[in-house]
This record gives C-alpha cells, sequence and structure tokens, in this order.
C-alpha cells in the first residue's frame, strides 16, 4: 500500500476546500472487493457502458434511483454487526466487511437468495470524510461500465457514512503481485488485467465531461473471479478541465510512488497524470515489484526510478522482468509493454492518450512463440476480446499515436513494437536531462 500525501493549493477550484498548507503523508489504500458484469444494473439492453444523468447537488446525489438507501441496522444485520471474522479489507477510508443481502429485494437475505457484498465503513477519524464518500457516491451512481466497480447503495445515518458493493473474490491485484505467499499471475493474466484497467480509465477520460481517476493503483483494481480488472474508490476523482482550459488547479492528492511528478510539483491536473499512474502499474506488472519498495535502499526504492534505464534495451529487459514468470512470456510483447510504460512515465506532453494506450496494450502477444514446433507463419496469439473490434489485434494497424483523442483513424501500416520503438527514439525521455523523478 502506498503513501498518501496532500498538500492544499492557493488556487484551488471553487469547490474544493483547501486544508493546511502542512503536507499530510498517512497510508491510503482500498481493499473493498466488488462484483460487476456486463448484466449488471445501469446497463443498455445490449450491456454497453451507460452515463447517467449528472446529480447537480448532495440532494440529487442521495436520491438517485440507481442506489438503495440502507439503514445502518440493515447493513448491521448484514454484517453481523461487523463481525471481525467478516473483515476483508482496510484502507483510508476504514474497513470493509462481508455481509449477505437478498439478491432480489436488496433487503435481509433469505435462504436460497443470498448475494454477497462489501461493505465499506468510514471511520470518523480516517483520512478520507464526507466530501470523498460523496465524490464516490457522486461517480459510481453516475457511470455503470464493465470495468468500474459497482455500486449498490449507500447508508448516510448519523455520523454513519458506508457504501455497498457487489463482491469480487479475487480481491485486487495488489494482493496478488504483493502478498506473501500469492500464486503468481501468468502473463496473459497480467495483460488482461492491464487491458481492463486501461479500459476503465479510457471510458472515464473519453466521457462527454472527462474524469480524472486521480489515485491510479495496484490496490484500486479489483478483480473478479475470471480476472477481470474493475476500477473501485472514486473518492478523490475529479471532473477534467472544460473549454479552453488545459488542467484543473487542485489541491495536491494521491498516492506516493503512482502520482505525476509534474502534478505534485504545480497541483495542475491533468488526464496525463492518469496516464503515468498507469505506467506505474504497467512497471508493477512487468517486475512484481511494488511503486515503493520501504525494504529497498537508493535508487531501487523507487520503482520508475530503479526501472527506467531498462525499458528500452531489450536485451537488459529481463533485468527488470518478475521471476515467478519464470521467462514464461513472449519476449517481444514484454519488449513492447515495457515501452508502453516508459512512454507512460515520460514528460506530460510526450504521454500517449489512454485510449493510444489501450490499443496498442490490444495488440500485445500474449503467449510465447515456440519456433521448434509452430509454423513460421503463425502469428503470437492477442487477447480474445475488445470492444475496439477485430481490427486492434491485427498485428498491422493503424499507428495509435497518431489518433486523436476519442477516435480511431488509419494513418498508416506499422506493428505496434515499431509505432512505440520509433516514438520513444525521438522522444527526449531518452535523455537523462529529461527524465521527470518524483
Amino acid at each position: 500500500m502506498g503513501n498518501c500525501f496532500s498538500r492544499s493549493k492557493d488556487n484551488d477550484t471553487p469547490n474544493s476546500q483547501s486544508t493546511s498548507d502542512t503536507t499530510k503523508v498517512s497510508h491510503r489504500s482500498s481493499q473493498l472487493l466488488a462484483h460487476s458484469g456486463p448484466s449488471a444494473h445501469g446497463y443498455s439492453g445490449r450491456g454497453k457502458p451507460e452515463v447517467l444523468p449528472t446529480p447537480r447537488s448532495e440532494g440529487d446525489i442521495l436520491s438517485s434511483p440507481h442506489l438503495k438507501a440502507f439503514t445502518f441496522d440493515e447493513l448491521k444485520n448484514a454484517t453481523k454487526n461487523f463481525l471481525s471474522d467478516r473483515l476483508i479489507g482496510q484502507g483510508g477510508f476504514g474497513n470493509v466487511y462481508q455481509g449477505w443481502i437478498d439478491g432480489r429485494t436488496l433487503g435481509p437475505a433469505k435462504p436460497g437468495s443470498e448475494m454477497v457484498v462489501a461493505v465499506k465503513k468510514l471511520k470518523p477519524e480516517g483520512f478520507q470524510g464526507h466530501k470523498e464518500w460523496l465524490s464516490e457516491l457522486k461517480y459510481l451512481g453516475k457511470f455503470h461500465h464493465p470495468n468500474l466497480v459497482k455500486l449498490i447503495g449507500y447508508c448516510l445515518e448519523g455520523d454513519n457514512r458506508l457504501l455497498v458493493y457487489e463482491y469480487m473474490p479475487n480481491r485486487s491485484l495488489e494482493n496478488h503481485l504483493f502478498r506473501k505467499g500469492a500464486q503468481p499471475l501468468t502473463w496473459e493474466t497480467r495483460i488482461k488485467v492491464a487491458i481492463g484497467a486501461a479500459r476503465g480509465l479510457t471510458f472515464l477520460h473519453d466521457s462527454k465531461q472527462q474524469v480524472i481517476y486521480r489515485d491510479f493503483k495496484a490496490s484500486n483494481i479489483l478483480l473478479d473471479s475470471e480476472f477481470n480488472a474493475k476500477l473501485s474508490d472514486f473518492g478523490l476523482a475529479k471532473a477534467g478541465p472544460t473549454g479552453d482550459r488545459s488542467h484543473v488547479s487542485t489541491q495536491v492528492l494521491g498516492t506516493q510512488g503512482y502520482a505525476a511528478p509534474e502534478y505534485i510539483a504545480t497541483g495542475w491536473l491533468t488526464a496525463k497524470c492518469d496516464v503515468y499512474s498507469f505506467g506505474v502499474v504497467l512497471l508493477e506488472l512487468l517486475s512484481g515489484r511494488n511503486a515503493v519498495d520501504k525494504t529497498k535502499s537508493g535508487v531501487e526504492h523507487n520503482l520508475v526510478d530503479w526501472a527506467r534505464p531498462y525499458l528500452g534495451d531489450r536485451r537488459k529487459l529481463f533485468r527488470i522482468m518478475d521471476t515467478r514468470l519464470e521467462g514464461q512470456y513472449p519476449k517481444r510483447g514484454a519488449h513492447a509493454a515495457a515501452i508502453l510504460a516508459l512512454q507512460c512515465i515520460s514528460e506530460a506532453k510526450f504521454r500517449p492518450h489512454m485510449s493510444e494506450v489501450l490499443a496498442m496494450l490490444e495488440q500485445l502477444p500474449v503467449t510465447r512463440r515456440h519456433s521448434a514446433r509452430a509454423s513460421p507463419a503463425r502469428a503470437e496469439e492477442k487477447p480474445n476480446s475488445s470492444p475496439m473490434g477485430e481490427r486492434a489485434y491485427s498485428p498491422m494497424v493503424a499507428s495509435p499515436l497518431r489518433h486523436n483523442h476519442h477516435h480511431h483513424h488509419p494513418t498508416d501500416r506499422k506493428s505496434v513494437s515499431s509505432q512505440i520503438s520509433d516514438r520513444s527514439d525521438r522522444s527526449p525521455l531518452w535523455h537523462p536531462q529529461h527524465n521527470p523523478h518524483l
């Protein structure tokens, strides 16, 4: 789990309240467990993502017909009075408990109709407060997408603030990458998780009213029974800039090791800050190492600083690859993923948009080519499904780095590895004096 920091800015947005001029460092991590599927409430008839009308006030958010207002007693009963044996996660918000409700009525559980849920309970002295609790309600009550966790309802009763999600059995990506004794994720699963998370971020960034997630990290990526990734914890989410504005000037909040350096330095928030964070998580997937490793010193303490020199060199890349993979990954795919991570952690102006990142990930080889047995004409396999259609998986596609933000127009026919390598060679991030550091 990373450390969370906050620093108020004098030029904060009108709706944001500054706290203290002192930088705060504390733990902020979420391990709420939820589940969402294409048939979940809030999807269109054909399972497509849906954006619901934007609530305009706290009253509108709390009266949303898409969320159930639970009583505190209902949630006490669902969790057996928040029994310690039901505790399944802890974070900056508070504790997360497993509970059971009726799957049809959302009322008290009845035999044969139980639905497992995750109940996140705010601790009064917690780092997150009412504003972040309301932010989660605002965005997860508005957006419905296969790669965002599904919020079922909430409780606001006296000082009690709780959120209720469907249960996600495979917990968080952080749990699988960094928990001692965890079964290592295969290369195929790691790329599947990266693609799912990228789809979630792309959906937020490309929405009519852009949303910047602001706290993208391994602990906020939850995994269902089939390891489909879904983004959770929208407490720090922020509406993106509008009109001719290039950024949102706001209080600096995020998690150490994942936050973009230019955001930490200036408080200027853009969607490219999420792209940087995505690059860090992609490095975690490649290396199996945490963004900030407290057990190591020097350059190895920070994953970005340690990995950067090896990412562009195919011959040295093995030095950062997770040894638990035991070499079972396609070398071409790993190199392409490393170059993509390098692009994401470069200077903001050289980072791709998330839609471009997604297009590149969907082209990555996910299985090794066995040269002794495979036919020379057989291409390495790609992920099985894509909302972008078959074109995204073709080994010969239009360069995603020459699209605009919202649409993809064919321009030339080059492999993803060549596209990324060509762009990387032109990028000043290859020169040490231009490398951003936290």
